[in-house]
């Protein structure tokens, strides 16, 4: 009990800090500095920001995955202990609802699996792409888990403005990863090069049905202001497949007035980052297999960058010192520090304990910001 209560009063010690230096959750004024760093001004100290959802947040929260998904209260306070624990980290997209790989796919009648304390994951339901002409359009407003997700976030909206927060971001897969969860990855890639006709059709079916998922989002919440769109099968192509197959249905989707553009590719991403502006992206967050300096160098300085922290080998199972280490490393290789939030490469990974993130958030303050402090 004596290494619970120390662990506790360390948090709370933690949080004063964080207190005192004027941090405050992901409001509207948090929200204005996100558009600010996005627009290219510097902020001291850099901010700190993670993708978190479901492979990490009910381990830390001390749930199994099946308990978070399914219940909103346990799904409701997972959120709200972290934004409390970590008041001045911007968590993005924020108090996402989600059913991990199986959302999206679920609308098109795929069989989801859920493990009791594992991610969830669909099954394919096309055995090859010559089927992809039998897929419907679903609709995102009846359809598989969608209207569950609507619902989660209807019956949030009002605890989460209690806390300051508004529902921030329209959220989905993209449009190659749905395709690869529809009829496997391998041969969903086969396909572009076997059969590029019937590629697309698959292609632009999913992507009509993720406008009208995105569409239904903002008008359900009007405080949505951004969207997020994660798809990690855009790194498994070369540029050439970039450009037919991915660049422009992301087009498509990314055609919204939303003042923040955000997506999501941990795989490589040499081969398609220099075109994400163009896409109308203004907010990155990419794998560790691309230093920050030639991302930046790729995408001419017009992509704020989320990341680059090693997610598993150093945020999840490095020690403090490690986390601190690594910290230390990026920033003395990127003196500027505009259109950077500090991250890791990608989402945040299972098992990054308390005491990791706390050393990444100090670390950072020590280095970048003024009356700083190492805890």
């Amino acid at each position: 009990m004596e290494g619970v209560a120390g662990e506790q009063r360390k948090i709370t010690k933690f949080r004063l800090k964080l207190h005192f230096q004027g941090q405050t959750p992901m409001d509207d004024e948090q929200w204005k500095s996100l558009l600010e760093v996005i627009d290219g001004q510097t902020r001291r100290p850099v901010p700190c920001g993670f993708i978190v959802d479901s492979p990490w947040l009910p381990g830390w929260y001390g749930a199994e995955v099946s308990e978070y998904l399914s219940n909103e209260t346990v799904w409701f306070e997972a959120n709200r202990r972290l934004i409390e624990t970590f008041p001045d980290i911007w968590f993005l997209p924020g108090f996402w609802s989600e059913f991990g790989m199986c959302t999206e796919p679920s609308a098109f009648g795929a069989r989801c699996i859920f493990p009791k304390d594992e991610f969830p994951f669909a099954e394919k339901i096309l055995s090859g792409i010559e089927q992809a002409d039998r897929l419907k359009k679903p609709d995102p407003g009846t359809d598989g888990l969608l209207p569950l997700v609507l619902n989660r976030l209807k019956w949030a909206q009002p605890r989460i403005e209690d806390l300051g927060h508004r529902i921030r971001c329209s959220v989905s897969r993209g449009p190659l990863n749905i395709a690869s969860f529809l009829m496997g990855t391998t041969e969903f890639l086969t396909a572009l090069k076997t059969d590029p006709g019937q590629a697309h059709q698959l292609l632009r079916v999913v992507t009509d049905f993720l406008k009208d998922w995105h569409d239904l989002q903002r008008s359900t919440f009007p405080s949505i202001d951004g969207i997020l769109v994660l798809d990690d099968i855009v790194g498994f192509i070369g540029e050439e497949d970039f450009l037919e197959f991915a660049l422009p249905y992301l087009r498509e989707i990314y055609a919204t007035d939303a003042a923040v553009k955000f997506f999501h590719n941990d795989a490589p991403c040499a081969s398609s980052v220099r075109y994400y502006p163009e896409i109308g992206i203004n907010l990155f967050n990419p794998g560790m297999q691309t230093p920050l300096v030639e991302l930046r160098s790729l995408a001419a300085n017009r992509l704020t960058i989320l990341g680059t922290i090693p997610p598993r080998d150093v945020l999840a199972q490095g020690t403090p010192e490690d986390v601190r280490s690594a910290v230390r490393h990026l920033l003395e290789r990127t003196p500027d520090r505009s259109r950077l939030i500090l991250s890791c490469a990608g989402g945040m990974p299972p098992g990054v304990t308390t005491g990791n993130i706390q050393a990444f958030i100090s670390e950072v303050n020590a280095m970048t910001g003024s009356g700083s402090f190492h805890g």
